[in-house]
């Protein structure tokens, strides 16, 4: 898991410049859209699929206006038919990638990933064919500045709440459950008043491949284009992250 929190990093650093604002924006309304539609209508308190979106919204610093927008929109005549899809193939190099969509088109969405895996030595698989490489996880962000109390403490509080491990960096807590627990841990965090940068069920390799630094590199180029795709909302793959390739993306 320490190459998957590595990796949030490595996107939270070179994110911070860039044009992925917009894009971020863009996955969180459609994440807010759909979590009113299939999660329990517009009522957040009654809706922990919204309350999660609102979460996540806040923590790419989309405005409370912007979010209300979003919600009104979502919960109105015309909303945005927007459907959760996912994809799974290879990339070069045997790397697993596993897509999580949100589209109003799946046929464009379809015809878009299958072009960006066969234009980059990749191929579109089956759905359900690696499935079975990723574990699905809750993965929570917390800033530490977040903690008001004991460390020891707090990590004990987690534990209760279905945390399986937990990942303590210099200003930011990785905190990890059972898919099955996601739930019982956002409920945990509110009952310590703590509201996580993110919360989202996240697809964790089960096992990593290491490549050398510039095939390494060629896949998280990949990555990237599939993340800038539109309709794309999450991408896994399941290449090993290492220091030597971190030091060498950050130099970029």
């Amino acid at each position: 898991m320490a190459g998957h929190s590595k990796w949030a990093n490595i996107k939270h650093r070179k994110g911070a410049q860039d044009k992925k604002r917009a894009k971020q924006f863009t996955r969180a309304i459609k994440e807010i859209s759909v979590a009113v539609k299939e999660g329990g209508g517009p009522d957040p308190e009654a809706n922990p699929a919204l309350r999660n979106a609102i979460s996540n919204a806040k923590g790419v610093n989309m405005p409370k206006d912007t979010i209300e927008r979003a919600i009104k929109k979502a919960s109105g005549a015309e909303a945005d038919n927007y459907e959760a899809v996912t994809f799974e193939g290879y990339g070069p190099h045997g790397i697993a990638f596993f897509i999580e969509c949100t589209t109003d088109n799946t046929n464009r969405t379809v015809a878009s990933v299958r072009s960006i895996f066969s234009k980059n030595g990749g191929s579109l698989g089956t759905n359900g064919s690696l499935e079975f490489l990723f574990d699905r996880k809750g993965v929570f962000t917390i800033d530490r500045e977040m903690i008001a109390r004991n460390m020891e403490e707090f990590e004990l509080e987690l534990i209760e709440g279905g945390a399986t491990s937990i990942e303590k960096e210099e200003d930011t807590i990785y905190v990890y459950t059972d898919f099955t627990d996601f739930g019982s841990m956002n409920t945990k965090l509110e009952e310590l008043d703590i509201e996580p940068k993110n919360a989202e069920v996240q697809r964790i390799p089960l096992n990593t491949i290491g490549l050398p630094i510039d095939q390494g590199k060629q896949i998280l180029q990949l990555m990237e284009k599939f993340e800038d795709d539109e309709d794309v909302q999450n991408v896994y793959h399941n290449l090993e992250i290492t220091d030597e390739l971190i030091a060498e993306v950050e130099k970029e």
